[in-house]
């Protein structure tokens, strides 16, 4: 990921703006520009700005379809809850105040990271940006070598951190499903095959990474990071030590509500922004 974010830097200061305009396939239009223009940038086509006026300024906010989708993606980008667990038990030493630690300066650095790689790619393409970053590289350059490494090297990381997330995930099927039975390879290796055909059709069949982050972080981001939480905590706090009227559950119980808000809130604007065709007509950012 740092290397992901190097990548986004550089390519700031190398391509040029405004891009060349594209009305379809990437590829072809580029093909097209190439050979109408003939004039380039550090290797790249590029138009006049008075052809295409506006493309190159950047908007401090942007009200559109698609920011519908911003908060759920937010939220879906910092659901580290999964991972807590794992990383605990591998710890020398295992304590409350050693995790918090690390589960703070994670967080800080990654939405460091997160802020640096948006800022800089939308300022690499401003409006033309779209909603999967590496897809819009590729339509100034497909064949671009520092970003078919940087897809190989993103997708080696999701792969590897993919058994981190499996891991609980099929755990808790287990107990749900064939609590009280016998250790069966034959059901662990099922359930992890049925997990990973099923993330894999998504994968192939999905027309854009858009709508999965979003529908995901409208449904069980708020789920882990508010409802679930809050609903935990005023149901294992003895009534005695804090009763439901205490300052403590008054807050978790607001929580919730603040949690299944937010979560009705996201998926009428996504579910309205499907209607219209929004999700698959252009990015966002």
């Amino acid at each position: 990921m740092v290397f992901f974010l190097i990548s986004v830097i550089y390519k700031k200061f190398q391509i040029p703006c405004p891009l060349p305009e594209r009305d379809g396939n990437s590829t072809s239009n580029l093909s097209d520009a190439q050979g109408s223009l003939g004039d380039f940038q550090n290797g790249y086509p590029a138009l006049q700005p008075s052809a295409i006026p506006g493309t190159c300024s950047a908007s401090l906010f942007t009200l559109n379809s698609q920011t519908a989708y911003t908060i759920p993606i937010l939220a879906f980008a910092f659901v580290c809850h999964p991972e807590v667990l794992p990383i605990y038990t591998e710890l020398k030493d295992p304590s409350k105040k050693k995790m918090q630690g690390i589960s703070n300066i994670s967080i800080a650095v990654m939405y460091v990271m997160y802020f640096l790689a948006a800022l800089f790619g939308y300022l690499t393409f401003y409006s033309r940006v779209e909603s999967e970053l590496l897809h819009t590289y590729s339509y100034v350059d497909p064949f671009d070598v520092l970003i078919l490494c940087v897809r190989v090297a993103v997708l080696t990381a999701v792969t590897l951190t993919v058994p981190i997330v499996l891991f609980p995930v099929r755990r808790a099927i287990q107990q749900m499903l064939f609590q009280g039975k016998e250790f069966s390879w034959i059901r662990h290796t099922a359930i992890a095959l049925i997990l990973l055909s099923t993330i894999n059709l998504l994968v192939i069949f999905a027309p854009s990474i858009l709508g999965i982050f979003g529908l995901i972080g409208a449904t069980s981001a708020p789920c882990l990071i508010f409802i679930f939480p809050a609903i935990f905590y005023i149901r294992i706090v003895p009534k005695d030590k804090e009763p439901m009227k205490s300052t403590p559950k008054i807050l978790a119980a607001g929580f919730a509500c603040l949690g299944l808000l937010f979560m009705v809130m996201s998926l009428s604007f996504i579910i309205s922004d499907w209607a219209t065709g929004g999700a698959t007509s252009g990015g966002s950012h």
